[in-house]
């Protein structure tokens, strides 16, 4: 038990420095990355850099709030916590409240500040199918028990998203519900039928919509309409191409003086590998993996079947958004409107990652009695 306790202590520690050093990347290109362009509109360079400091400070907060909270009265309230922020999202689309950038309604008006409610979305959605898959357990080879009802609730969260439209998350949160489900050893040939049915849904949902097709073509040959569709992932190709082994050094890009669109959200990426080259670039895909392999690993070592399938969900999720927004922005999937996790700007986003770290360390900090607050025990299945 104590050479568990510290094992796991030793992965915690790890995991949370992996992270804080993603946050501190995070904030260094945000400044390199769109000083010029705040200087343009708002004249204070570090407008977003001080937008993203607040967002820190509120994540510490939520981070801090997330790691003392009663880990029985999470499981407990989590379908309220989905509900809740289920209904939020939709309100998003609802034109009196929700806030239209870059044509989807994905953000509320706070007053003060936005808040994008499909962030807390994240959490929930993981949070209630760890609790779905904690309690469907003894029904998991029953089809209308167990895997009909996780249909319907990944369709009712996945048609609000595409309203909005949110395609990236959509898939994004889809994909690692599929994979809890694998991970919780839900019989494969029920995950096999529901992919070969959901590849004609995807390929309608595309070629229905003008935008999405546009997107795949573009993806195919950016080159076909570079000063029109192609030009946002041409532009983040030269930026990586542009970096060579070493990179032009940081603060030095030449693409954020008004070539590469979203150079501080979406394609921070391509900014990170102008300024820092392949060298550079590895660091941040090694940060992601190692973030990936602590995670899975302290979820590994969870008695707790709520707690294993959170932790799973939360550091799949985080790592899944990773990997998809390196690929948009290295030309290997279309755009999805997907920032990288702990580095781009964003305050909902990094406030909510926050809040799922939050959670894993408390759901690891109590897994042997040295926690804030106490376990309840739950024995593997």
């Amino acid at each position: 038990m104590f050479v568990r306790k510290n094992r796991l202590r030793s992965d915690l520690n790890s995991f949370l420095i992996v992270t804080a050093a993603l946050i501190i990347i995070g904030f260094l290109f945000i400044y390199s990355s769109s000083s010029v362009y705040a200087l343009e509109r708002f004249n204070a360079p570090h407008y977003f850099i001080k937008k993203q400091l607040i967002g820190l400070i509120v994540g510490i907060v939520g981070f801090l709030f997330a790691r003392i909270l009663s880990l029985d009265f999470i499981e407990g309230m989590t379908p309220l916590f989905f509900m809740g922020s289920l209904g939020l999202t939709a309100f998003t689309l609802l034109s009196q409240f929700g806030i239209r950038i870059h044509g989807s309604s994905r953000w509320l008006s706070l007053g003060v500040t936005d808040l994008q409610p499909s962030e807390l979305l994240k959490i929930a959605f993981i949070l209630y199918i760890a609790r779905f898959l904690t309690k469907k357990e003894k029904h998991k080879f029953t089809f209308t028990k167990s895997y009909l009802p996780f249909l319907i609730v990944c369709a009712l969260v996945g048609g609000i998203l595409l309203k909005q439209p949110d395609f990236g998350l959509a898939v994004t949160l889809i994909t690692t519900a599929f994979l809890m489900l694998f991970i919780a050893g839900f019989p494969i040939k029920h995950l096999f039928l529901t992919l070969l049915g959901l590849t004609p849904v995807v390929g309608l949902l595309v070629f229905t919509q003008a935008y999405r097709l546009r997107r795949v073509l573009t993806f195919l040959n950016p080159w076909n309409d570079p000063q029109g569709a192609g030009f946002q992932i041409i532009q983040s190709l030269i930026a990586i191409g542009s970096g060579n082994w070493w990179g032009t050094g940081i603060a030095h890009s030449k693409q954020k003086y008004f070539y590469l669109p979203m150079q501080h959200t979406d394609f921070i990426f391509s900014i990170i590998a102008e300024e820092t080259g392949f060298i550079g670039s590895s660091i941040i895909i090694l940060l992601y993996v190692l973030f990936l392999y602590y995670g899975l690993k302290i979820a590994s070592q969870l008695t707790n079947r709520f707690h294993i399938f959170a932790c799973t969900g939360f550091v799949l999720l985080t790592s899944l958004q990773a990997l998809i927004n390196i690929f948009v922005a290295t030309g290997l999937l279309p755009t999805k409107g997907i920032g990288l996790p702990l580095i781009s700007y964003g305050n909902s986003s990094l406030v909510c990652t926050c809040l799922m770290i939050g959670l894993i360390v408390n759901m690891a900090s109590n897994e042997y009695g040295y926690g804030m607050n106490s376990k309840r025990k739950t024995s593997a299945a």
